[in-house]
């Protein structure tokens, strides 16, 4: 297993310093998030996100997201990964649409601990520089015990873009 992980960041790195830098290499973003746990008698749910990204070429990236959530009572983190492809263009207008999966732990009297994935996406809209403003919706499941939690997330806050072309 160190081995693929190696080989997978070797190859990672290459790929990325021998690209072109009209793109940028990586990303960060901060959002406000409501989440709906549950879409019949679901609870509403109010908290945030933030996302990691690596930028590996103009279209593919891989990212890491982790968010928490709350309402009275009861508190929900997720933290997922995955491939995210973004369509690029001069405007600097980017919609992209992402792949994630991982897990949750919700607590309310007892804590469970399922597993998840989502699917969804957003577009990030220029501001100022390296500055972006990201709206973005994503389908979450929750599974665990045989049961499937689907889940809705919508979020809005900032993304900032650093090391290579924006």
């Amino acid at each position: 297993m160190k081995r693929v992980f190696g080989l997978l960041l070797g190859v990672c790195i290459l790929a990325g310093s021998a690209l072109a830098q009209d793109y940028a290499k990586g990303e960060f973003s901060a959002t406000y998030s409501y989440l709906r746990l549950g879409f019949t008698d679901g609870v509403n749910q109010q908290g945030g996100s933030i996302a990691i990204a690596g930028n590996l070429n103009r279209w593919f990236g891989i990212v890491g997201d982790f968010g928490g959530y709350h309402t009275a009572g009861l508190d929900t983190f997720t933290f997922l990964a995955g491939p995210r492809l973004t369509a690029r263009n001069g405007s600097g207008v980017n919609p992209f649409a992402q792949f994630l999966v991982g897990g949750a732990h919700v607590t309310a009297s007892s804590a469970i601990n399922p597993f998840a994935i989502s699917a969804g996406g957003g577009v990030d809209l220029p501001m100022a520089g390296a500055v972006g403003l990201r709206p973005q919706v994503d389908y979450i499941a929750m599974r665990a015990n045989g049961s499937t939690v689907n889940t809705l997330r919508v979020s809005v806050g900032v993304v900032f873009r650093f090391g290579g072309k924006y």
